[in-house]
């Protein structure tokens, strides 16, 4: 197994999941970016803000099973769990 790749995998999967909680945030709500994540924070909605997010990254994961870089797409899977705990904690 290649480190780089599911290091690689990992990124991606962070990246979607705070470019999805972006689109999110911008597109349903009246706030910015940065405002729109202390107010949802403050109302305890943040774990529901990164679990919609995280959705984008389903996108990310079948297009790298698609091109056959399973590494990645391990990489992908790893982020998602870390987010899951992450948002445990939130």
């Amino acid at each position: 197994m290649n480190k780089t790749d599911l290091f690689i995998g990992f990124l991606i999967g962070f990246a979607t999941t705070l470019l999805g909680s972006y689109i999110f945030i911008t597109f349903f709500t009246e706030f910015n970016f940065i405002a729109g994540i202390q107010i949802m924070k403050s109302q305890g909605n943040l774990g529901k803000i990164i679990t919609l997010g995280s959705i984008l990254t389903l996108v990310a994961f079948g297009v790298l099973l698609k091109i056959n870089k399973e590494t990645m797409a391990r990489g992908v899977v790893l982020a998602v769990i870390i987010m899951a705990i992450i948002t445990m904690f939130i």
